[in-house]
């Protein structure tokens, strides 16, 4: 059938992504391939020197996204959208939103890029003997109690943002299995959280006389394929605005976008991997079997149907990269030039593949905040050069790009190095890899591993949440999750693959040698810069 088709027979699903900086989302038919597209943008504000949005905007956001999508339906295909075949919600990880037993909000959300979790992440870290970042639910949970917050006495619900909007679309406490993974660490065996930390927990935190267990305020587990709830009509308000929409859709459990990124580049299965690379950058790498010991600088994580995930995370990816481009563009404008935002990243992007492949000896930190793989609990935004260094407009824009890796390429090196990882396949996507060719050649020898982007790679986890959606209604027939992906929606799919020269390779790793010298000096800026 046609699109049109697909959507008056709700032969779709809608998947929605809360990013850091975009709202968006996507509306597929059952194939897999893009009908209908909305997005709202937004940032996150520093308030009390807590990374946070409100939850009126996340709410707001919601809606205009909504409205946007909608709108687009209209205006291709002439229709009125009453409904959906399914919908899933997806959300950046991490992070902590607390609720009453009236869901009334108890404390600010604190997203996952605040690190202000230092020592609950430590004793949580050797009480597990399992690495617990410092973004994490349940170190953001131990945090508020050990700073001995009084709003705890009357939690009933703590949730990351995916499985909050779950909730106030479906009235259901759940969460995928790749979400909540980055809750609290997760059994593979048995598909939920781990029971024995999970009563070591309850027994650290008896002592302060809680009436509520952690099983009992955090989301329930579920995974990919199992039925979540359905859009009840208060849940139908909320999502659209004018009225139009039906109550009664089936919801896909919540998911990270850590799930998502996996689903978007088709690397669930083990040997396979993939990097995601926006706001935040991180790679997961889906393992055979688990590592030799703990690293702080690696997250265990799941795959939305349990397996094992070895995750190199980023706090900061493209932020500072973004800024440059628009003091550029600024000073087109002031040239008298009208720049095309589109235009000006493809031709700085693309004019950096004529830069050196060491950068010319120019190093940057787009640290807007901390991050826990070099062990910053702040981050300064940081460019530096050496007098000698060959400062062009190439090599400019290209330190700026491999920064952007730069801290996950450390967790990489970690895997691929120390602990032999082996990787079949890597698959990029993001908005760092949509100009043709750049992104993806940088990663390719970040890595050292031939990297494929897919023409869908742009659309990102908001394409990822809808698959799964769709894989809660249609994929039942196919099998596995990962059979699924194969023989459904990556089938025939187009994509291109690259893999980095021998100089190219060596020169990223100048810059990451470079990169690992001058974390001194970023530190040394976090603790004297402070006007």
């Amino acid at each position: 059938m046609n699109a049109k088709e697909a959507i008056e027979s709700r032969q779709t699903a809608l998947g929605i992504e809360f990013g850091s900086t975009r709202i968006k989302g996507v509306l597929i038919d059952l194939d897999g391939n893009v009908l209908a597209v909305g997005f709202h943008d937004w940032q996150n504000s520093l308030i009390n020197d807590i990374w946070t949005y409100s939850l009126e905007e996340v709410d707001a956001g919601l809606r205009h996204c909504y409205t946007s999508l909608r709108q687009d339906v209209e205006a291709k295909y002439g229709i009125t959208l009453t409904s959906v075949g399914s919908i899933g919600i997806s959300a950046m990880m991490h992070g902590y939103i607390a609720l009453d037993k009236d869901g009334k909000q108890l404390a600010p959300f604190q997203t996952w890029r605040n690190s202000n979790t230092q020592q609950s992440a430590d004793e949580l870290t050797e009480l597990f003997n399992f690495n617990i970042p410092l973004r994490w639910t349940i170190a953001h949970l131990y945090q508020r109690i050990l700073d001995k917050e009084q709003h705890l006495q009357a939690v009933d619900y703590v949730a990351p943002l995916s499985a909050y909007m779950h909730w106030k679309l479906t009235g259901k406490k759940v969460v995928g299995i790749g979400d909540a993974a980055g809750i609290f660490p997760i059994d593979s065996e048995k598909l939920d959280y781990n029971q024995e930390m999970m009563d070591k927990f309850d027994k650290l935190i008896a002592p302060y006389g809680y009436s509520w267990t952690a099983r009992e305020v955090l989301p329930k587990v579920l995974v990919a394929g199992e039925e979540a709830g359905v859009l009840t009509a208060e849940g139908a308000a909320l999502l659209d605005e004018s009225g139009n929409l039906e109550a009664g859709i089936p919801l896909c459990p919540p998911e990270g976008d850590a799930g998502t990124g996996m689903v978007a580049t088709n690397a669930v299965a083990p040997r396979t991997g993939n990097v995601s690379a926006g706001t935040s950058t991180f790679a997961m790498i889906v393992l055979e079997k688990q590592l030799s010991r703990l690293y702080r600088e690696i997250d265990m994580v799941t795959t939305p149907t349990g397996f094992p995930v070895a995750m190199s995370h980023a706090n900061n990816g493209t932020t500072d990269l973004n800024a440059w481009v628009n003091i550029f563009k600024e000073f087109a404008e002031l040239m008298g030039y009208k720049a095309d935002m589109g235009e000006l990243f493809g031709k700085l992007y693309t004019n950096t593949l004529n830069g050196d492949p060491d950068c010319g000896g120019l190093l940057a930190y787009g640290y807007y905040s901390g991050e826990g793989v070099t062990k910053l609990n702040e981050g300064r935004p940081l460019y530096t050069r050496m007098p000698d260094s060959r400062f062009t407009l190439a090599n400019f824009m290209r330190a700026n790009l491999y920064t952007s890796l730069g801290a996950v390429k450390l967790g990489m090196d970690i895997l691929q190095k120390e602990e032999k990882v082996q990787i079949d396949r890597i698959m990029g996507h993001g908005g760092f890899f949509k100009t043709e060719e750049v992104g993806q050649r940088y990663l390719a020898a970040a890595v050292n591993a031939p990297v494929t982007v897919m023409k869908t790679a742009s659309e990102g986890g908001a394409w990822g949440i809808a698959v799964l959606a769709a894989y809660l209604i249609d994929g039942k027939n196919e099998g596995t999750l990962e059979e699924y992906l194969n023989n459904r929606i990556f089938a025939g799919q187009e994509g291109s693959t690259l893999e980095a020269t021998p100089e190219e390779v060596a020169g990223f790793e100048a810059f990451t040698s470079h990169y690992r010298d001058g974390i001194a000096v970023e530190k040394a800026a976090v603790e004297n810069l402070r006007w």
